[in-house]
């Protein structure tokens, strides 16, 4: 039997800068999200989405290549294999591989690793539009992963690829063990139920990841021309006392960090004094018709230290480059027009704060306890605080950590896991100035398995608050809109845990309280059980830049598992006082494989129509229509008084 000639693979074809080009041009979007889904999660979102933009950008070899073999083509439906294609990934893959390995002291640190030189975006903060809960839960199981294993599960997810092409595709891009990385991602199917095949696919494509599809928000602009001004002024000192500079220091100077007194004027002077600023006594609180932060007395163990307080007031009148500064949205971060109030000075961990508030703002100064440069100023509105708002600030935040001054009303604190409605709360110690013991942030964890809320107990009872990573923490209650109450019972309790972890979309927003509305029961067809409809509007102490979620709570036998979010609104006077009705639709899935279109309105809503993909009308203010998978739908309804009010939007 004659041996079979050996032969030889052809070695691929070279690859042009126009076959690469035309391949980039035409696949942009996509070569995007997927470096925006492999970089590190470390980096923010708005500079994920500028580099994984110059990543792409800058992927094009700079003459004739050679093809490399052994590339995995492209595995789309109606795709043609485009060895172009394959070129450029790998090549972007290789790159968002680099920008997550850490800079070592003794080496270069490779392009991908610094900034991008370009695209840049300057006074504007870029970031793409958020998704729902599942789309939240993905996000943060991926940022668990090493970058290696986010890749694997991208190269899944979005190319197709097969597990022996996903080493492949790896190994080429100089990943150290693809096996690894495809256990990881292994795992992160495994641990979640929409984490895999067809789901998998569809999270992967939503707005959360497309940084092609993007908000703008503006950066600090009152820090921005703060900081020029000071830079102006800094330059103008060095010009002027050049030689002063050279000096060595000797820790805090009078004014601490702030910024030279480039303007002078008496009433300044005057705001500026710490022996004028405004201290109440222990007990007014008891005797005045007011019960908010105007009544607070003046407590800590430095409420005496002059040159702390006028550190404190200098750095609020003109904060200097080192200061770090923070602030609410439409929150002026001027200086006081007047004597500020003490509300607290005392030491908190490592740090001596200063808490002041001139009737519209508090304000909370931090400075190291070891008398080294750099302070922190945080700026929060609080006007028209009642004693519920009024009973608890911010004073300190360590390793996670948060720590509480309290209302003198207040009585008792504890802390309570919102993803326990039936736990217990555990007692809170508190200092005999009303500093707290610290409790773990929620603001500021990276996943939601659980959440501490701050429950206190006063003369009226029990209420609760969060912190969504202000100086003002959110009251939480329950209700409709004309009667919100504090959250006692154990059936709001269960509504709130299943709320909880969707509390991240209203962070950092200014936000004074978060009411949560169970505004209609709906009874599944098949006998699925019965589902909640829940409205969750979040107010903000400035008044406009509301926040509304409608929410579809499913039977779930997972403990916590947050509702999903069918509609959301910004500036909507849903769900408020002024228009206290909503009107929400979900398309569901029966456990018997069939799919409906659900809908559920307040109760001022009579009559519930859907039309367009799906149509159907029900009287009353519940509606399921029998639908097809993927089917899409108009919704509106009418009311008491006759005229047409559509979903929440």
């Amino acid at each position: 039997m004659r041996p079979q000639d050996v032969i030889t693979p052809p070695a691929p074809d070279p690859i042009d800068v126009e076959q690469a080009e035309a391949a980039l041009v035409e696949h942009y979007p996509r070569l995007v999200r997927l470096a925006y889904l492999v970089l590190p999660p470390r980096l923010g979102r708005n500079r994920r989405v500028l580099t994984a933009h110059s990543l792409v950008q800058r992927s094009l070899p700079r003459s004739r290549t050679p093809g490399v073999s052994g590339l995995p083509l492209p595995r789309r439906e109606g795709a043609r294999p485009d060895p172009g294609y394959a070129y450029v990934r790998q090549r972007v893959l290789r790159q968002a591989l680099e920008a997550g390995l850490p800079l070592r002291r003794r080496a270069w640190p490779r392009r991908a690793q610094l900034p991008p030189l370009l695209p840049q975006v300057w006074g504007l903060r870029l970031f793409p539009r958020s998704g729902g809960a599942d789309e939240l839960a993905l996000d943060q199981r991926l940022s668990a992963l090493s970058g290696p294993g986010r890749a694997a599960y991208v190269l899944r997810g979005l190319e197709h690829l097969r597990d022996a092409e996903v080493v492949q595709a790896l190994a080429a891009a100089g990943a150290a063990d693809p096996d690894a990385a495809l256990a990881e991602a292994d795992g992160l199917a495994a641990g979640t139920g929409v984490a895999g095949g067809a789901r998998a696919e569809e999270l992967l494509r939503s707005a959360e990841f497309d940084p092609c599809s993007l908000q703008a928000r503006p950066t600090d602009l009152m820090r921005r021309r703060q900081h020029t001004k000071a830079a102006l002024a800094a330059t103008a000192a060095v010009v002027v006392c050049g030689t002063l500079l050279g000096l060595p220091g000797e820790g805090w100077g009078p004014d601490g960090a702030a910024a030279p007194p480039y303007a002078r004027n008496p009433a300044a002077e005057r705001a500026l004094d710490p022996a004028k600023t405004v201290r109440v006594g222990p007990a007014v609180w008891k005797r005045s018709s007011r019960t908010d932060f105007s009544v607070w007395p003046s407590r800590g163990d430095l409420t005496d230290d002059n040159a702390l307080l006028r550190r404190a007031l200098a750095v609020w009148a003109r904060p200097g480059p080192s200061v770090r500064t923070s602030a609410t949205p439409a929150t002026p971060v001027g200086p006081p027009t007047g004597s500020p109030q003490l509300l607290f000075a005392g030491d908190v961990d490592q740090t001596r704060v200063v808490l002041l508030y001139d009737g519209l703002r508090v304000v909370r100064y931090a400075e190291p306890r070891s008398g080294t440069a750099g302070a922190a100023l945080d700026f929060a509105r609080v006007d028209g605080a009642d004693a519920a708002a009024a009973n608890a600030l911010v004073v300190g935040r360590t390793d996670g950590n948060v720590r509480y001054l309290t209302a003198p009303w207040v009585r008792k604190a504890s802390v309570r896991d919102l993803l326990d409605p039936t736990g217990a709360p555990a007692p809170l110690g508190r200092t005999r100035d009303g500093v707290t013991d610290p409790l773990a942030s929620p603001a500021q964890a990276r996943d939601c398995r659980s959440w501490d809320a701050l429950e206190l107990r006063d003369d009226v009872g029990p209420r609760l608050m969060t912190d969504l990573g202000e100086l003002a923490p959110a009251r939480l209650t329950s209700g409709p809109p004309s009667a919100p109450r504090d959250v006692t019972g154990a059936r709001e309790r269960a509504r709130w845990a299943r709320t909880a972890c969707l509390l991240p979309a209203v962070r950092s927003h200014g936000v004074r309280s978060v009411n949560s509305w169970a505004y209609a029961e709906q009874p599944l067809p098949e006998d699925n059980g019965t589902a909640q409809w829940l409205c969750t509007r979040a107010e903000t102490w400035r008044g406009p830049g509301s926040r509304v979620l409608a929410q579809f709570q499913a039977p779930s036998a997972k403990k916590g598992a947050p509702g999903a979010i069918v509609a959301r609104a910004e500036h909507s006077p849903a769900c408020g006082v002024r228009e206290p009705q909503v009107l929400a639709g979900v398309l569901w899935k029966s456990r018997g494989g069939n799919w409906y279109v659900l809908a559920a309105g307040s109760e001022q809503f009579t009559s519930v129509t859907t039309s367009g993909g799906v149509e159907g009308t029900a009287q009353g203010n519940l509606l399921a229509v029998r639908a097809e998978a993927g089917a899409q739908a108009d919704l509106d309804g009418q009311v008491e008084s006759g005229a047409r009010v559509g979903a929440l939007r």
